[in-house]
C-alpha cells in the first residue's frame, strides 16, 4: 500500500508542476496583457484534486494520522483555484489579478503542504 501512496504523491506533484508551470509560462504574456489560462493548468488542478482525495483515502485506510483541518484548508484553496481556471479556460485574455490569484494560491497550497506540521 505504501508503494501506491508514493505513486499518488508523485502524480500529485506532477499536477502541481503542471498548474504552477502553466502560471509561470504566462509571466511574459502577462506583461503584454495577453495572458490566458492554459489547458495544462486545468489538467494540473484536476490532477491535484483527484490524487489529493485518493491520498487522503489511502492514508486513512492505512490508519495513518491525517490533519483534517490542513486537508480542508488545502481543499478549499484548490477548489477556488479550480473554479477560476475552469471558468476562465476559454477566455482569450485573463485579468492580471485572477492569474496572480491562481499562482499565489497554488504557491500557498505548496507551502501549506510543506510547512504545516
Amino acid at each position: 500500500m505504501d508503494v501506491l501512496i508514493h505513486l499518488f504523491v508523485g502524480l500529485h506533484i506532477i499536477g502541481i508542476a503542471a498548474l504552477l508551470g502553466g502560471f509561470l509560462s504566462q509571466m511574459t504574456a502577462l506583461k503584454q496583457g495577453t495572458a490566458r489560462i492554459t489547458k495544462g493548468m486545468l489538467h494540473g488542478a484536476l490532477t491535484m484534486l483527484v490524487t489529493g482525495v485518493a491520498l487522503v483515502g489511502l492514508n486513512q485506510a492505512q490508519d495513518y494520522s491525517i490533519d483534517n483541518i490542513k486537508i480542508g484548508v488545502k481543499l478549499a484553496i484548490l477548489i477556488v483555484v479550480l473554479g477560476i481556471v475552469y471558468v476562465k479556460r476559454d477566455d482569450e485574455k485573463v485579468d492580471k489579478g485572477l492569474l496572480m490569484a491562481v499562482g499565489g494560491l497554488t504557491m500557498a497550497n505548496i507551502f501549506i503542504a510543506v510547512l504545516w506540521t
